[in-house]
């Protein structure tokens, strides 16, 4: 109780006189300040291996299964919990639980056709003097839950921006002349403008 008043009213009066008055010694009031505070500090158990499992599984769901052991480790360590590498391999790999293999890559461009190709009329010079003179074209696909999501876009050279765009989920030539009908009608471009693609069907 003393110890407990000393350390109530040190604001107020030192420790060393308050020691003094109470017939005690400032270091025994001090050692047992450090007794109190490892016993308060909370001590640090190993989890279970039932607990871990909780926890990998919580992360495995929170990033849709991208995480292997080596980012599962980081993670879990990041959350606080220690744990080591073979540790949580060998639950990992106990209970299934993997990384998503990566989403196959799909080919947006044929070259290999019979359909006529046309003259390549920007030779790789890609700096342009004014609006509305070259486009280009790509594209690209987004994987979604459904399946793959076709995006097609129509790029002004001289600003980099986007006057033209079209997306489904098929990569059909409605998709390509959508786009561009989008941006013939947003820019109303003249006569001589040149549209540069790649040399896809």
């Amino acid at each position: 109780m003393k110890y407990a008043w000393i350390a109530n009213h040190k604001a107020v009066w030192p420790v060393t006189i308050s020691c003094d008055v109470l017939g005690l010694s400032t270091s025994g009031y001090y050692d047992h300040q450090r007794r109190h505070a490892r016993a308060a500090k909370p001590t640090s158990k190993r989890l279970s291996d039932d607990a871990l499992l909780v926890h990998i599984r919580a992360i495995h769901a929170e990033v849709k299964g991208e995480y292997g052991w080596p980012r599962m480790l980081r993670a879990l360590q990041a959350n606080g919990i220690c744990v080591g590498k073979a540790r949580v391999q060998r639950i990992m790999k106990l209970h299934g639980i993997r990384a998503k293999g990566k989403k196959k890559f799909v080919v947006t461009t044929d070259s290999e056709h019979a359909l006529p190709i046309a003259t390549n009329l920007l030779n790789r010079e890609f700096t342009v003097a004014q609006p509305n003179t070259v486009w280009t074209s790509d594209i690209t696909y987004i994987p979604t839950d459904e399946g793959w999501l076709y995006l097609v876009a129509v790029i002004d050279l001289f600003s980099r921006k986007v006057v033209g765009w079209s997306m489904k989920p098929h990569m059909q030539a409605s998709m390509v002349t959508d786009a561009l009908r989008m941006a013939w009608f947003s820019r109303k471009p003249p006569a001589d403008l040149v549209f540069h693609s790649d040399r896809g069907s």
